[in-house]
């Protein structure tokens, strides 16, 4: 019971936001948010630091019970563990990372950042070439019938001719290298169209996804913590 008191009180101080900002919601928000973050670090730090850093170096098993003698010198002299040594790399760049919480070396947080950002974008180039390019083109062609197959003419073909339509002229739309004017601007103009109705949709999808959390609160609310239902 104190804990759905707790949670309805939160609640309460979360939505307290649609008549104004007060107090009250600064203080719930404040909680939402730490709780979060001490969530996510200590989640972080089992799932992402230990396997990937410290186990890979050694250092879990080095303070296991059952560590065998001298396996510090191990690690470290004789290359038990050499071929996983590179991740101190990654270990100091995480370390100057965290240097920007103090400000007077808080500059060298820079180089990290300009290596991860470097690396990403050179990693995610070729994966979403392939991904949101090359796929996308391909689901948008390959499921026409061919000519002269029967039931060229049908629904089916109208939708896929329909997506192509809204693919080409939403690129249309985008290329800036001509005025639009003349076939180039119809195509523009139709484009507009397709993508009005794709963000709507988002829209409305984003829409009925935030209704389903104030269902899911309102659900805690009244049956939960003040039982009106069942």
């Amino acid at each position: 019971m104190i804990g759905i008191w707790i949670g309805a009180i939160l609640t309460l101080g979360i939505l307290s936001f649609l008549y104004k900002d007060n107090p009250f919601y600064k203080l719930s928000e404040a909680i939402f948010l730490g709780i979060s973050a001490g969530y996510w670090f200590v989640s972080l730090f089992w799932q992402n630091l230990v396997p990937k850093l410290f186990d890979n170096l050694g250092v879990t098993r080095l303070f296991a019970s059952d560590a065998p003698e001298g396996a510090l010198q191990s690690i470290f002299v004789h290359g038990q563990y050499s071929e996983h040594i590179w991740y101190l790399i990654a270990a100091a760049l995480g370390i100057m990372m965290l240097l920007r919480l103090v400000p007077k070396v808080g500059w060298i947080s820079r180089w990290p950042l300009a290596f991860v950002v470097g690396t990403t974008s050179g990693v995610y180039l070729t994966r979403y070439l392939a991904s949101n390019a090359l796929a996308q083109i391909n689901n948008t062609l390959k499921d026409f019938i061919p000519m002269g197959d029967p039931g060229f003419v049908s629904w089916l073909n109208f939708n896929y001719l329909l997506i192509l339509i809204g693919v080409l002229s939403g690129l249309t739309y985008f290329y800036f290298s001509k005025e639009h004017k003349g076939i180039t601007g119809g195509a523009a103009k139709v484009g507009v169209y397709f993508l009005m109705i794709t963000f709507g949709a988002s829209f409305g999808y984003t829409v009925m996804s935030r209704m389903s959390l104030l269902i899911g609160r309102l659900d805690f609310l009244y049956g939960d913590w003040l039982r009106l239902i069942n």
